[in-house]
């Protein structure tokens, strides 16, 4: 097998695939990317056996038989060595036996491959349901709720994203248990889903997305979801088998404390006092006064930090106490000049949500001080 290949079109292609591949792999054949010579074309796959990336990219016509083929090379150490090339280097890169050998200018390098057969084999999706949604809606929906998701909980379901169709409106929903984020958009298509989405392929999938209204074409089945951004790339991961908590119970049923506010303020006032919060709970009071928002935080050391806000408040004094990251993690995904924040009294949830936005929602529990 043998191909040759421009540096600034193999290097984007490297990037979008190294990120499933991790640096510790119970099988060796993991931690290798499948490379595929065929019909004029550099296929590209990498998998982690729960996430796969697929890419293909164009070569030089006349490619004759004879440089067709495929094999295995390790993909950290490949990607490394073509990105410590020149810009405007080719790339050669010819294959026999059980060696890879890699050449540009003066530059050589020997790699061991293990053989194509034993990669896995790509999901085959059965009884596909499928539909379309723009880049960038799907990049901003998962950018909403992406943050909440849950870090190797016990609880599986809890370790992706839900995302769900129904009732004309497209939503995903992540939470860790503490927190909640729900992210909605009008949606016309008739096809139901309601699937829990790895976070590892929600990650990767966002690094993807681009910001245009290219559309990006979503089939699934009961086991595995793929994700088409174009005829180039793919991106499939397995879904995760569990019943997710019933999100639309979860959200305040009308708080009557309403407090309007600049995002901006909030969120420097968060960010100062997050400082000397205690160090595990990360824990800040909320007092509410006459158009005044108080947010104080002290440690074990007795270090204290207050900060005051002017806002849009006429209700009933109230004090509350929440996980300071957690309040900063959903003001730092508001897109508006204004921000919303809901109470009830003080030992009930936080509603917070956009200037004149029901669609995107965020959820934070309270917490004892």
């Amino acid at each position: 097998m043998y191909f040759e290949i421009s540096r600034k079109e193999l290097l984007p292609t490297l990037k979008m695939i190294i990120g499933v591949v991790e640096q510790r792999q119970t099988l060796p054949i993991l931690a290798n990317t499948l490379i595929r010579v065929k019909d004029d074309a550099l296929y590209l796959t990498a998998t982690d056996a729960e996430v796969e990336i697929a890419c293909n990219l164009p070569l030089e016509s006349g490619i004759n038989a004879d440089s067709e083929g495929e094999t295995t090379i390790p993909a950290r150490k490949f990607f490394d060595i073509c990105k410590s090339l020149s810009d405007t280097s080719n790339i050669q890169v010819a294959v026999e036996d059980n060696e890879s050998v890699v050449k540009s200018g003066r530059s050589r390098f020997k790699l061991q491959t293990l053989p194509a057969i034993d990669f896995p084999d790509r999901p085959q999706l059965k009884e596909q349901a499928s539909f379309t949604i723009s880049q960038r809606n799907l990049k901003d929906l998962f950018y909403k709720t992406s943050f909440c998701i849950a870090v190797n909980d016990v609880r599986y379901y809890l370790n992706g994203v839900l995302l769900e169709t129904a009732n004309g409106k497209i939503s995903l929903v992540g939470t860790d248990g503490h927190r909640m984020a729900v992210a909605q958009l009008d949606f016309a298509n008739e096809t139901e889903a309601k699937v829990i989405i790895p976070r590892k392929a929600v990650l990767e999938l966002s690094k993807l997305l681009t910001d245009t209204d290219d559309e990006i074409e979503i089939s699934f089945d009961d086991n595995h979801i793929r994700f088409k951004l174009n005829n180039s790339l793919e991106i499939s991961s397995k879904l995760i088998d569990g019943d997710f908590p019933d999100w639309q119970n979860v959200i305040p049923a009308d708080p009557d404390k309403i407090i309007i506010a600049e995002t901006h303020a909030v969120k420097q006032a968060l960010t100062r006092t997050s400082i000397l919060s205690n160090e595990k709970y990360k824990g800040v009071r909320l007092a509410l006064s006459n158009n005044q928002l108080n947010i104080s935080a002290k440690n074990s050391y007795q270090e204290e930090a207050e900060e005051i806000v002017e806002v849009e408040y006429t209700g009933e004094e109230l004090e509350i106490g929440f996980n300071g990251i957690y309040l900063l993690d959903a003001i730092n995904v508001i897109s508006t000049k204004m921000v919303q924040i809901a109470l009830s009294d003080g030992n009930s949830s936080c509603l917070i949500t956009e200037e004149d936005d029901e669609d995107s929602k965020f959820i934070v529990m309270p917490m004892r001080l």
